[in-house]
């Protein structure tokens, strides 16, 4: 069963630097696309960044140039180095994998989530 874990989250002041970690468990087969959301309080969830498993990446404009995707497949880890922190940028934010399996729905991708960590930016 996959599982995804995350930490890193907390309280940084405006222009400091937070770095986020995603442990992938139980998953047996390689991870396509591995990414971060975040939520902040009465908007909708939006897509921060993602790699895939062969290391491409893609930013929302918002964080582009501020903010770092990497992951390390050994250790199914998947972080998000986080710089010049602004207060736009606080939000509970959730890591997500695709994983290909055979599912409820046939053989396709399946997204896995994490339960999400709070990242609050201080001006």
């Amino acid at each position: 069963q996959v599982q995804l874990v995350e930490s890193g989250g907390g309280l940084v002041q405006a222009g400091g630097s937070l770095e986020l970690s995603c442990a992938a468990s139980g998953v047996t087969f390689s991870i396509d696309v591995m990414g971060w959301y975040r939520q902040a309080p009465g908007k909708q969830r939006e897509l921060v960044t993602t790699i895939s498993s062969g290391g491409s990446t893609n930013y929302a404009d918002a964080v582009k140039g501020r903010f770092t995707i990497s992951r390390d497949n050994a250790k199914n880890t998947v972080y998000l180095q986080m710089n010049s922190l602004k207060p736009e940028d606080t939000a509970v934010y959730y890591c997500n994998g695709e994983v290909y399996r055979h599912g409820t729905r046939g053989w396709g991708t399946y997204d896995y989530w994490g339960q999400g960590t709070q990242v609050t930016v201080s001006s």
